[in-house]
């Protein structure tokens, strides 16, 4: 069993990562703190956004200050499930097949344009997000933790790509967004790179991987009083009856709501979890977990604008109580 950290110095790690992954991505802070959060809960995190805006980069250097094995694999039109998970070969020498792993036997795999290989190549990454393992030939490998996927996407309107369906959707724990930068940012890349005096820009280590998986441990210990973990269930119940929504979202968003609020409390410092953290994480967690109804796309309404709308509705709690798992009598 891997020992836990107290909470209080999560909040130091996390935010000497951060600094480190800032001195490489420019700005955009907010979207950050939201990849760490999601690789702190455990789980895997899609960027979806135009190219070009350190999708590839944000992966990499978080790869590199959180001291992991880091691979990348670029998703294309004829890229085959083995391409992935790895296959058996026949070995001369030995005269029998021996499995070549593939490279999602990794710590940390960038999945570089998810959405520009078909479905069943997509698929494969299913049962390694989900079950933490890869099946070949009947056989079955375990990856070792921490296992975290980073996929980038292009908007679906882009030619040539494949929308991801619902139930690889649900395996990211939240999806984030960079957008462009501001003028006084794109100005600070430029002087960066002319500092660098080259393309490349490579991070020390902050942590390693062992205590990578103590500050996840120490996620454990943070609190959730009752009234929290209602607002929480409220929140994702009231995207399945929105009036715009055709498909709400699953107690897998409830889940992601409760790791990604507990690793935002733990990144501040904190043992226990506000309303605040779940607010913040709301729409990049349950946001790809709604499906609109179809006239909704004519209207230009966007799933997040409905997740705000829910935010705005359901009452937060304002309770100091203890939750009732934690009581003692």
């Amino acid at each position: 069993m891997t020992q836990a950290l107290p909470p209080y110095e999560v909040g130091r790690l996390a935010g000497a990562v951060l600094d480190s992954v800032g001195t490489v991505v420019v700005g955009k802070r907010d979207s950050l703190e939201l990849v760490l959060a999601g690789i702190l809960a455990g789980g895997h995190v899609l960027l979806e956004d135009m190219p070009g805006l350190a999708k590839t980069l944000t992966a990499r250097s978080f790869a590199q200050a959180l001291g992991l094995d880091f691979r990348r694999l670029q998703f294309t039109p004829d890229l085959l499930p083995a391409d992935v998970t790895g296959s058996f070969l026949y070995d001369q020498r030995k005269g029998d097949f021996a499995f070549r792993a593939g490279p999602v036997f990794t710590n940390m795999l960038l999945a570089d344009e998810i959405n520009r290989t078909p479905p069943k190549t997509q698929s494969a990454l299913l049962e390694a997000m989900q079950e933490k393992q890869v099946s070949v030939e009947g056989v079955t490998y375990r990856l070792d933790p921490p296992f975290h996927v980073i996929a980038t996407a292009n908007p679906i309107e882009y030619e040539g790509t494949y929308p991801l369906p619902e139930a690889q959707l649900d395996r990211f724990l939240l999806r984030v967004s960079f957008g462009y930068p501001t003028a006084e940012e794109e100005w600070a890349i430029l002087q960066r790179r002319m500092a660098r005096r080259q393309e490349e820009a490579t991070l020390a280590p902050v942590v390693d991987s062992r205590t990578l998986q103590m500050m996840q441990g120490a996620l454990e210990s943070v609190a959730v009083e009752d009234s929290i973990g209602r607002y929480i269930v409220a929140l994702t119940s009231a995207t399945r009856e929105h009036g715009a929504v055709l498909v709400g979202s699953s107690p897998r968003g409830s889940l992601a709501l409760l790791l990604l609020a507990r690793a935002r409390a733990a990144m501040a410092g904190r043992d226990y979890v506000v309303p605040e953290d779940v607010k913040d994480v709301a729409i990049p967690a349950l946001a790809h977990r709604i499906t609109l109804r179809p006239e909704m796309w004519l209207r230009q309404v966007n799933p997040s604008f409905v997740v705000q709308e829910v935010l705005t509705a359901v009452p937060a709690p304002a309770s100091g109580a203890l939750p009732t798992y934690a009581r003692h009598d």
